[in-house]
């Protein structure tokens, strides 16, 4: 459903009218009841948009934190007042399962660590409530296939938070692309700024009032609770700590990573690239543990590559584009016969630089996304605004109609592969290939073992 004509791209959820937005009036009854699931900050920055919208009210959030849950609660409540739009009150959840227990909340929003993410979201699919799910997918190739699985099997609808597809430039763009204005795609770079290094496991600390230590590690194996693991906001120990994430081989590359799997679903490649080879190093000295450095090449069957990267090691390149003052921090970069084009978290940038003047015409390949038709007075203006709202809207779409996810299951799995199979190319220090029919690695045992990330009972992937 990625790639439609433009008559049938014209009836899809991708152009949504302002009643189905929500930006007319929408009785009671037809409005989707959502639940937060890791109520901090992220996730209050993209759900407050939703009281600009009457076609959907919060009932809920819920996070192991007492503090965040007060601070979300109070933060939307306010929003709703400032609107002057009905809701119910928002309750709050220590234990989000008591939140998916409730029979009145149609869908979830999920904003916690990475390495909660799939012990969340089945669970929430089993509940019968649909799914709008952060990127990356999960923290092990185990989990992803789980997490896949499970939305297959629940029918609801599942959404990657993959906001990008909301950014009008990228989707025209990739279109250009599509339909051959750089001709033939030669060369594929996608870039991403690498994890931090450092990070302290002392002074251990007693566990602050209201900190449901023990919920917040989850899955996690348990270790003493300091600053830099649970506290610090910048940078970040669930960003960089490997019992909690990927890092940013993950969980920043999964925008470009996301870009570039919008191309590939709409060229045929319904599989991640299978063959994996190249070199990377990972933090040591601290807590920090992830990869702060990569380089790998990612083929296809068909021997095009992927060429996967953070953006240290781009910038020394030759003979590829570095536009602008040439520090280009993250993108996905389609280089061709006849150009290229780079799509960067907040702009496009073309050679030729007329390409985006360039028009798609009516019997040309086009992509479903979620840009708003409309941005209600008063929204704020910022782009990430712009962007999470019109993303959130066409989740909410696609729960009210049964519209196809503008960022489905599939295609987050697929992208998100890229990341779990190039991690492990270089925590091993070896080549891999992936079997797509069988699912599993081979010609490379240690990495073939690390499929599956042990997790703390009771959690698991069943």
């Amino acid at each position: 459903m990625s790639l439609l004509t433009r008559r049938s791209f014209a009836r899809s959820a991708a152009v949504v009218p302002a009643s189905a937005l929500g930006l007319a009036s929408t009785s009671p009854s037809d409005r989707i009841t959502v639940g937060v699931i890791g109520s901090g900050l992220r996730a209050v920055f993209e759900t407050r948009q939703y009281a600009w919208f009457d076609n959907t009210v919060i009932v809920a959030v819920a996070d192991a934190q007492q503090s965040r849950r007060i601070e979300a609660k109070q933060e939307l409540e306010k929003q709703y007042a400032a609107q002057n739009r009905p809701n119910r009150g928002i309750q709050m959840y220590r234990d989000f399962q008591e939140l998916l227990a409730r029979k009145d909340i149609d869908a979830v929003y999920i904003a916690s660590p990475d390495h909660w993410h799939v012990s969340m979201l089945i669970p929430a699919l089993k509940a019968g409530k649909h799914v709008h799910c952060e990127k990356p997918l999960g923290v092990s190739i185990e989990q992803d296939i789980a997490a896949r699985n499970a939305a297959r099997q629940s029918k609801k609808v599942f959404q990657y938070g993959a906001e990008l597809r909301a950014f009008a430039d990228a989707t025209k763009a990739l279109e250009l692309v599509l339909n051959g204005r750089i001709g033939k795609v030669q060369r594929i770079y996608v870039v991403s700024p690498p994890s931090a290094a450092g990070g302290s496991g002392s002074p251990t600390m007693p566990i602050p009032d209201g900190f449901d230590y023990d919920a917040w590690l989850g899955p996690a194996p348990v270790h003493p609770f300091c600053a830099d693991r649970c506290l610090t906001m910048e940078p970040r120990g669930i960003f960089n700590i490997a019992d909690y994430t990927l890092g940013n081989i993950a969980n920043w590359a999964a925008h470009p990573l996301d870009q570039l799997q919008r191309w590939a679903d709409s060229t045929g490649r319904h599989q991640p690239p299978t063959r994996y080879d190249g070199s990377g190093r990972f933090a040591t000295g601290g807590i920090f543990d992830t990869s702060i450095q990569w380089n790998v090449r990612c083929t296809w069957p068909d021997g095009l590559e992927l060429h996967f990267m953070d953006s240290n090691t781009y910038h020394t390149l030759p003979g590829v584009p570095h536009p602008g003052d040439g520090k280009l921090p993250n993108g996905a970069i389609f280089i061709g016969t006849d150009g290229w084009v780079i799509v960067n978290y907040g702009r496009v940038v073309t050679h030729p630089e007329s390409l985006m003047s360039s028009v798609i015409g009516p019997n040309e390949k086009r992509l479903l996304h979620s840009t708003l038709d409309k941005i209600p007075d008063g929204l704020p203006k910022g782009f990430q605004q712009a962007l999470t709202a019109g993303h959130h809207q066409s989740f909410i779409h696609s729960v009210r109609t049964g519209a196809p996810s503008v960022d489905d299951i599939e295609s987050a799995f697929r992208s998100d592969m890229i990341s779990q199979l190039a991690e492990l190319c270089i925590r091993t220090g070896a080549p891999l290939t992936w079997d797509p029919v069988k699912e599993t690695i081979v010609g490379n045992e240690m990495a073939r073992m690390m499929i599956r990330r042990p997790m703390r009972s009771p959690w698991g992937v069943s």
